[in-house]
């Protein structure tokens, strides 16, 4: 190498030719000149100072300089800087970090570049198995760029397969028994589920398993049904009740004037997982006042008393229209539902408008000064006409049209 600035030179023992391609370590010497000389003497600095050693050169041919500074100090730093460049700075024919693959990673430590050539081999991840022949390795090509490597090199474990349990199936949510996936189990009508419902297929260490245990269906039954006051129920001493099961409730007889109503559903059954279909009755007494209806009758349910449920009808005069429901139920608060109706009367569609018949005649009236504005200069007792009734007036067309259609109206009701 050769630099006007720096008085060095080298000489190389190796002898090997230079790949361009590649960087070279050769042996080379190091000398700077005798600084008390200034002639073609020379000090090897492969001997004082030791600088002799192996490093990285390019493949220029070697110039010997023309001459040689007398500053060795200089020459000291500048073969310095020039190694470290030589470390530091990488070769352009390299590739980058690996691909990252999914379900797979690169085993060892991953460098920042790679030499043209360089292999890296890749391992499944947890939960995955290889499968063979695929390669699970890349290699950095003549282009820089690394090799292609199959997605599904590493595919999912599975968890052993669940069968269906007894009295009860097992359904795939998402289709498989794959790592990662769920299966859910229902039991069949009559039974309920003992267990986990949902079970996942998880990863446990460096393989997969199903988060809990299969569960159980057992035979659903309920506890005898409540006792309630004043009634009781069919299946009296019974202590276990299957699915479905049906018990049936009645009220005793009051020692009362008035008798007992069930207020509520007469019939329960075991609905599942030890609950019956509805709260138990209750066995009282409901009584509703008697109805009434004011320009109308009833026409339906007729007695002395009306008890819980009782229903009656009604109807309205001729003349009045019913307003509200024409049905009404005794409840169990001792009131009818809906309230009882009203009758009101009917309304004719047009209402007349009469109008007095008059004759046309003349009516004087003395107008008193402080009645009326007086002219300018005058304040004369003034006397003025006033026709009371312009003509003789028809009834209007409106009137009669509407005498009419109330005539017809009443004549169709009468049929």
């Amino acid at each position: 190498m050769v630099s006007d600035l720096c008085p060095v030179y080298c000489q190389d023992h190796t002898h090997t030719p230079f790949d361009p391609r590649h960087l070279a370590t050769v042996q080379i010497d190091c000398c700077v000149s005798s600084p008390d000389q200034g002639g073609p003497q020379h000090d090897w600095l492969s001997e004082s100072p030791p600088f002799s050693g192996k490093m990285a050169a390019s493949s220029r041919p070697h110039i010997r300089p023309a001459h040689l500074s007398p500053n060795p100090a200089a020459s000291q730093w500048f073969l310095i800087i020039l190694l470290l460049t030589l470390v530091i700075l990488p070769s352009s024919e390299t590739c980058g970090e690996p691909p990252r693959v999914e379900n797979m990673k690169p085993t060892g430590n991953v460098k920042p570049s790679y030499d043209v050539g360089e292999r890296v081999n890749y391992t499944c991840n947890p939960g995955y198995l290889y499968r063979p022949p695929k390669p699970k390795f890349v290699t950095c090509g003549q282009n820089q760029q690394w090799s292609q490597i199959a997605k599904d090199t590493c595919y999912k474990k599975s968890c052993r397969r669940q069968d269906d349990i007894p009295n009860g199936v097992v359904n795939l949510i998402n289709g498989s028994y794959e790592f990662g996936n769920q299966i859910e189990f229902v039991c069949h009508d009559g039974f309920h589920l003992i267990g986990a419902r949902i079970l996942h297929c998880q990863l446990t260490g460096s393989d997969v398993h199903w988060s809990n245990s299969p569960p159980h269906c057992e035979k659903i039954v309920c506890a005898p049904p409540p006792d309630i006051a004043n009634g009781t129920h069919n299946a009296v001493g019974r202590e276990v009740f299957e699915y479905l099961s049906v018990v049936t409730y009645h009220c005793h007889k009051a020692s009362g004037p008035d008798e007992f109503s069930l207020v509520g559903e007469s019939q329960l059954h075991c609905a599942g997982s030890g609950k019956w279909s509805s709260d138990p009755p209750q066995c009282k007494v409901v009584k509703c006042p008697q109805p009434g209806l004011l320009n109308g009758r009833q026409t339906s349910g007729f007695g002395k008393k009306f008890y819980y449920k009782a229903q009656v009808t009604f109807e309205c005069n001729q003349g009045f229209y019913l307003h509200g429901n024409s049905l009404i139920t005794c409840d169990e608060n001792n009131a009818w539902q809906p309230s009882i109706p009203r009758c009101l009367k009917r309304q004719s569609l047009f209402v007349a408008k009469s109008r007095p018949l008059c004759t046309t005649h003349d009516t004087r009236q003395t107008v008193r000064p402080s009645d009326v504005i007086p002219s300018r200069g005058t304040s004369q007792i003034s006397t003025v006409s006033l026709n009371a009734c312009p003509c003789a007036e028809l009834p209007h067309f409106g009137v009669v049209l509407g005498y009419v259609i109330t005539l017809i109206i009443t004549v169709s009701e009468l049929q």
